[in-house]
């Protein structure tokens, strides 16, 4: 929330007669509207539930009981984030149903990479004005992610900020928690050079590097919400831009019990400098084998429109990579079964190997035409 400092403006003058009595709702927080937003939610947070859930929606915190005697040395998991600009970009289209879907995703896809199960997770909607159907749109996708993963929406809240939020203006964040058993926590210093680096797909922009696209596609390019995403696309540019994340969670659990997976790394700011290095130990590099995975199309309109960089469309976007797995070579071949029998098409993207910290990229160019010059590695 933006607070208001000692320099900003003040507020104007209340339209009613200074003898008007005042409520909360004349000031522009509307309670009744919150208890009907709450009303619609309801049934949406109750087909989330797990059975370790005590009390209902409306006690002042949630309530979990903690299956402790499933786990030898359980440790808890906490993971926070938002959807960023995309809010921005579904307010303008109106199609909200899908963006707690991402929130999800952002959330506990960053869980997992340290191999964690989603137990809960809570939602904070900040908005001008309560609208109730609104809200009930928000936090279906929110519930929609979570029944994707198995966890409860144990909680949330809608703040009301009349006079800082215009109406209809929101934010959505969320937290979730998870549970990994102590000697299962994925990470850095389970790897080593000679591992294999798996790839999960990314159809799209998942919920990064849009004020880069906005920016663009939008206020550079002028292209209309209603026209195709790219030259001979069947989609529309609404479709590529809403286009909900996937969920790796179920598909990576699925894979950690199957092989020998060491470290994750969630793909998202920072691209895959700044987040693949976060799953290795020092002394080791990942390589990256450009081709070995399909670029969606939308990056590289993105590039052609902007001008932008090879190293700066790494640097904001997955590239088509929204988790790299690393895998012990043996039970690549396992890794990559379990991960296809859950439902995605992973590829061998690389491998690590001893060497100075960071990402390097070989190989083809990107797109058709490019070779993969100075300008692509670093």
């Amino acid at each position: 929330m933006t607070g208001l400092g000692s320099d900003a403006p003040p507020p104007p003058p209340d339209p009613a007669s200074p003898s008007d009595p005042v409520t909360y709702a004349s000031a522009g927080v509307d309670i009744d509207a919150g208890e009907r937003a709450v009303d619609l939610i309801r049934p949406m947070v109750a087909s989330t539930l797990r059975p370790e859930v005590l009390g209902g929606l409306g006690d002042f915190g949630g309530l979990f009981a903690f299956g402790a005697d499933r786990y030898r040395q359980p440790v808890l998991v906490a993971s926070t984030d938002g959807v960023g600009t995309k809010a921005a970009v579904a307010q303008v289209l109106g199609r909200l149903d899908t963006i707690g879907i991402d929130l999800v995703a952002m959330c506990v896809d960053d869980l997992v990479c340290q191999g964690a199960e989603p137990l809960f997770v809570l939602d904070y909607i900040s908005t001008g004005s309560v609208e109730p159907s609104q809200m009930a749109e928000l936090v279906s996708g929110v519930a929609e992610g979570c029944r994707q993963v198995g966890a409860t929406l144990l909680g949330g809240e809608m703040a009301e900020h009349a006079g800082i939020m215009k109406p209809g203006e929101f934010d959505l964040v969320g937290f979730a928690v998870g549970v990994v058993e102590r000697d299962g926590i994925l990470g850095s210093s389970r790897v080593g050079a000679g591992d294999v680096l798996i790839g999960l797909p990314s159809p799209g922009l998942r919920s990064n590097g849009y004020t880069l696209a906005r920016h663009v596609l939008l206020e550079r390019a002028g292209l209309p919400f209603d026209g195709p995403a790219w030259p001979g696309a069947t989609t529309t540019l609404a479709d590529e831009l809403i286009r909900p994340s996937v969920i790796y969670t179920p598909a990576v659990r699925a894979a950690i019990a199957a092989a020998e997976v060491h470290a994750a790394a969630h793909i998202t700011g920072g691209g895959f400098e700044g987040n693949i290095p976060r799953a290795l130990p020092d002394g080791t590099r990942a390589v990256l084998e450009r081709g070995s995975w399909e670029v969606p199309a939308l990056f590289g309109e993105i590039r052609r429109l902007g001008r932008v960089s090879d190293e700066e469309m790494a640097r904001v976007f997955n590239l088509g990579l929204g988790m790299v797995l690393v895998v012990g070579a043996a039970s690549a071949g396992d890794a990559l079964e379990a991960l296809g029998t859950a439902g995605l098409a992973p590829v061998i993207v690389g491998r690590v190997e001893e060497g100075e910290p960071g990402v390097e990229l070989v190989g083809p160019g990107f797109w058709p035409g490019t070779d993969g010059g100075p300008d692509q590695e670093r």
